[in-house]
């Protein structure tokens, strides 16, 4: 399991990523498209912001996190985009300010949470690691469809490595998200980190294998880039293969991925 203190400063530092890029950004773009269709840039900020709040809830409230969990049950299919929608309606300033204070007060709550507790969450209980990885991995990822937006290009970092090993141990989830049997046998993952260095998983020996970069691993994990636009990422094994087709590093329903671009690669920054 991860240090809980290492995985809280990495969350930290990839929020202030994505802060540097829309800190100064004028009001009127805000509402420019990402490549998630149908959520502009507020839309983007404003679904962190809410997911926040929410874990929030779960590590300081109770009470008001069960009522949160009432109302995801009784709409399913439309809660989590009706609290990103309402936030996305503020003043850019106001939806940053709240994002802002909103992810400071949670690092806070998060560190205050005594060792060996399980917060509630929408799914299973959740430790203060995984509950900070899991913000973290939310944040690249939406961090991205900001920075595709905008143009920008980021510098890949180690904290790449939190996002790859839950889409490792998220494989399974994959399979079962589309009612398709999991394979039996482990598959061995060995991803080049940003530094040059390996990331490995699974046993050495592994008849399924993964290999690539790290930044189109984590891509490909949270659907940020169609597999054809990352040609680093190799497959031994039909099983490995067809994980590489459907994986996920997200809770919830297989969502519709993204469209090759059509260029054969470079969506890897």
């Amino acid at each position: 399991m991860a240090d809980p203190g290492a995985v809280l400063v990495d969350l930290r530092d990839e929020s202030e990523e994505l802060d540097a890029l829309v800190a100064d950004l004028p009001a009127g773009r805000w509402a420019d498209p990402t490549p998630a269709a149908g959520w502009s840039i507020a839309r983007q900020i404003a679904h962190l912001a809410w997911t926040d709040r929410q874990a929030l809830a779960a590590a300081t409230d109770p009470d008001a996190f069960a009522r949160a969990v009432a109302h995801a049950l009784a709409a399913p299919d439309t809660f989590v985009d009706e609290g990103a929608a309402e936030g996305a309606r503020q003043e850019p300033a106001a939806l940053l300010a709240g994002w802002r204070a909103g992810r400071e007060a949670l690092l806070e709550a998060l560190r205050a949470v005594p060792d060996g507790t399980k917060l509630a969450w929408f799914g299973p209980p959740m430790s203060v690691a995984s509950m900070a990885t899991g913000r973290l991995m939310e944040t690249w990822a939406h961090g991205q469809d900001v920075a595709d937006a905008l143009g920008a290009v980021r510098t890949p970092t180690a904290r790449l490595r939190h996002i790859a090993r839950i889409g490792v141990r998220a494989r399974n989830f994959a399979y079962t998200a589309r009612q398709l049997p999991p394979p039996a046998e482990e598959f061995r993952v060995e991803l080049r980190a940003p530094d040059g260095t390996s990331w490995t998983y699974g046993p050495v020996d592994a008849g399924q294998r993964v290999t690539g970069d790290a930044w189109e691993f984590c891509l490909l994990v949270t659907q940020r880039a169609h597999r054809d636009d990352l040609p680093t990422l190799r497959a031994e094994g039909a099983d490995a293969d067809r994980w590489l087709d459907i994986a996920q590093a997200f809770a919830g329903p297989p969502g519709p991925g993204r469209a090759p671009s059509g260029k054969g690669g470079g969506a890897a920054g």
